[in-house]
Order: C-alpha cells, then structure tokens, then sequence
C-alpha cells in the first residue's frame, strides 16, 4: 500500500516491510469531527488481516487496524551501543524479558507472581513466576498454586530465582527443587561478529524445515505452537543440519533452541546461527544478548563461554510435594 491523505500525510509501507523498524501514525478517535493521531515507533513485527502489530522498545505490542492508518514509513535503526558488557538488568527484568519470549497461553495474576499454562508444554510455559510479594501469605500462595495447576491436569511447578527469599519457604512446605538452570548474558556485537552467518536463513515464519530438525516435534501441539512464535519480534534459522530461534524485546535479544543435528556436530553451525540471528538483533536496536542454559549441560556451556556469555544469575523450579 502506498498513497497520500491530503497531500501531506504518506504511507511507504508494505507487507514486505515486515521485520523493519518504521513510524505508523494512525487516527485514534475523532472529536468535534477532527481526528486525532498518535504516533508507533518501532519493529513491524507483523501485518495480518487488516492489522499492523508494532513492537516498541521496552517490548510493548501496539495493534493497528489498517484502515486507521494515515501515514508510515521506513526508519533509521537507532545506533547500538557496541561495548564490551551488555546493558544492566536486575534478576526480575530478566525473568520477566523471558517470559516474555516464551509466552504462556493462558496466565493470571496472583499479586506479584503469574500463572502460567500452555498445555503442558515446556515446565517454563507451565509454571507460576513469582516475581515479588503475592498479596497472601506465601503458603496461602502454594496452595492456590496447587489447585490452579491441578484444575488443568497439569504438575504443580514454581520457577523461582535461586537467591529469591521465597526458596527459604518453599523449602519448608516440601516442594522439591529440579532443573537448575543459568541465565548467561553477552553484549550482542560479539556474537554478531562471529563466523558462518552467511550459511543461515532467518524468517519470521517457523516451517517445516525448521520443526524437522526440533526435538520436540512429536510433542508438539497447536497450543505449543503459539508459545513457539509468541513474543514481541520473533525470528527463526535454519542451516543445512542445525536451527535456533530470537526473541527481540527492547535492548535485549534471547537465543535459544540453538540445536544442531548429531551428523553436523563440530562444524561451526551452531556458531553460525547464533551469529545470524545477533546480527539480525542489532539491526532491531538489540545490544544485549540473553540465554537460559541448564546448569549441567557443560557442552552448551563450554561454547557459550567461548562466545563471551557469563553467568548473571541462576533459577530452578519447584514442585509441590505428592498429595
């Protein structure tokens, strides 16, 4: 679509833009029979049945019905800082950067933490985030917890951040710690300048291709779909024998599900796509780089050293305790 209002106002997008950091100015009201505007800056994430998604900053999703659009166009990235450590966030910000980039299907609110399901899968999609205090004494808070997963078929599980007070608690009333896992951060440039990016294609759309080579293909459902491509600027690669996936959010971009097939093994793939999808990052304004490791898988850890990753913080889940 391309065409002027008035002489003044023009739009120079099209579905082809998809991807691109542009400026939407649509009408949000008309008052008195003058309407009034209201500027979206930021990542076209999408433009799908008469309606443009714009991804801001700070991950803010802004939907625009096409018909209220008045003008629109390209641009300029805003320069990412190219430093040697990535942008400051506490424990909190990144969990909540997370969960984010694998959004639940269903969620509430519970004070300060959040429920959260998606059929089962992943323990992520499927766990209570407690990210502050849940307005109830936190036993009360377990109990809801128990009941709220149990009324979905699903294991009760909390994630919680090692050092989180709560722990003290959940030790106490029995539920029992599983998966340790690490949450390891670089800045963005370093990894966008390393090797291989030119063998990776990157698409906004998850295909056959890509699922082939995923390991919970046979798991997955429609509902596990929609927490595959949830998140504010999604991007997929693939190369011959390996896949990963980004998530965009503001100064930061999470990697994850960088998993290269057994007969690939040891040729750089996954160096490579690590390194295509950073660059895309940077092109969105990233210059932070997140992941979430498990805490004994020293093979991913070993090469995410190597990429200038370093721990920040570590979290774990909980489960409630039999009957």
């Amino acid at each position: 679509m391309d065409f002027a209002s008035g002489g003044r106002l023009e739009l120079h997008l099209t579905h082809s833009d998809v991807g691109k950091r542009v400026s939407v100015r649509r009408i949000t009201e008309v008052v008195g029979g003058r309407p009034l505007f209201a500027d979206a800056v930021g990542v076209l994430t999408s433009w799908n049945d008469g309606v443009l998604v714009v991804t801001r900053r700070g991950g803010e999703t802004v939907r625009i019905v096409e018909s209220a659009v008045v003008a629109g166009k390209i641009v300029p990235d805003a320069p990412v800082r190219r430093g040697v450590r990535p942008p400051r966030a506490t424990a909190r910000e990144l969990q909540e950067l997370a969960a984010r980039g694998w959004p639940a299907s269903e969620t509430e609110r519970l004070g300060d933490w959040t429920l959260r399901a998606a059929g089962g899968f992943t323990r992520r999609a499927n766990s209570a985030l407690p990210l502050g205090d849940p307005g109830i004494p936190v036993s009360d808070a377990a109990a809801q917890v128990m009941r709220w997963y149990a009324a979905r078929s699903l294991p009760p599980y909390i994630q919680v951040v090692d050092e989180d007070p709560v722990v003290a608690e959940l030790d106490r009333l029995g539920w029992t710690a599983e998966a340790p896992t690490l949450i390891r951060t670089a800045p963005v440039q370093p990894v966008a300048d390393l090797p291989g990016a030119e063998r990776v294609r990157l698409s906004r759309e998850v295909d056959d291709a890509w699922l082939a080579r995923y390991h919970r293909t046979g798991a997955l459902s429609a509902e596990a779909l929609k927490v595959l491509v949830g998140g504010p600027s999604v991007w997929f690669a693939t190369a011959p024998g390996a896949i990963g996936r980004c998530v965009v959010d503001g100064p930061w971009a999470l990697f994850g599900v960088i998993e290269v097939d057994p007969a690939h093994r040891r040729q750089g793939l996954g160096t490579a796509v690590m390194a295509a999808l950073a660059r895309r990052a940077m092109e969105e304004g990233a210059s932070g780089a997140y992941l979430q490791v498990e805490a004994d898988n020293e093979g991913a850890r070993s090469m995410y050293d190597r990429m200038g990753f370093t721990t920040h913080h570590g979290y774990h889940y909980r489960r409630a305790p039999k009957g």
